[in-house]
């Protein structure tokens, strides 16, 4: 399966897109993804249901969440009410290696995105804070990527023997489907999606 791990919508306070104007894009388009993953900032969508969206165009989307940390910024998969209660989400000084735990302990994974940005990735902090512990997963191609800010990624990854997912980082409809991660596997839901990530049978994949 084909998945874009890493999109907004307008519930993030700088998304434009809709989620069903994603998936009336992605058919138009003919976009080769099979689903994508809401990954809305500082906060866990828990109101929206899309299940009936990506049952009428034939496509799975998830949910997690985008959280800041001193390493910068961080995708958070199989988010429960257990791991919402274990941090602050909206908190934009969180400690990574709390988030990381806290993953750990509720059955979530932590990744993360965009390393290779200034300020807002994991590279630009790692000579201030060394190396976190736990990291095994980064997002190396990130469709809002400039210069050679995934180069840096990839070469973080490589070097850190982190594996690499792809993510579109989309605001706006035209922008989804840039990045994916291709898995091995099937993922339908959240808890496939973790274990999935979890077993390290995936690639990051520029459309």
């Amino acid at each position: 399966m084909i998945i874009d791990l890493h999109a907004h919508s307008i519930k993030s306070d700088d998304g434009r897109a809709k989620v069903q104007n994603y998936c009336q894009w992605i058919k138009a388009k003919e976009i080769a993804i099979d689903g994508f993953v809401l990954t809305e900032h500082r906060q866990f969508d828990d109101e929206s249901d899309y299940s009936e969206l990506g049952e009428k165009y034939g496509l799975t989307i998830l949910k997690g969440a985008e959280v800041e940390t001193e390493y910068g910024h961080v995708l958070v998969f199989g988010v429960t009410p257990e791991l919402q209660q274990a941090f602050d989400f909206t908190n934009i000084y969180l400690a990574l290696a709390d988030v990381i735990a806290a993953c750990d302990a509720h059955g979530a994974v932590a990744v993360p995105c965009h390393p290779g940005r200034k300020r807002v990735g994991m590279a630009a902090h790692l000579e201030e804070f060394g190396v976190p512990e736990g990291v095994r997963i980064v997002e190396v191609f990130n469709g809002g990527s400039r210069d050679d800010e995934d180069g840096v990624s990839q070469r973080m990854a490589d070097e850190l023997g982190y594996h690499g997912i792809g993510g579109s980082d989309a605001h706006i409809v035209s922008h989804i489907g840039r990045c994916v991660t291709e898995f091995e596997q099937p993922v339908q839901n959240e808890v496939e999606l973790v274990t999935a990530l979890k077993s390290g049978a995936f690639k990051a994949i520029k459309l």
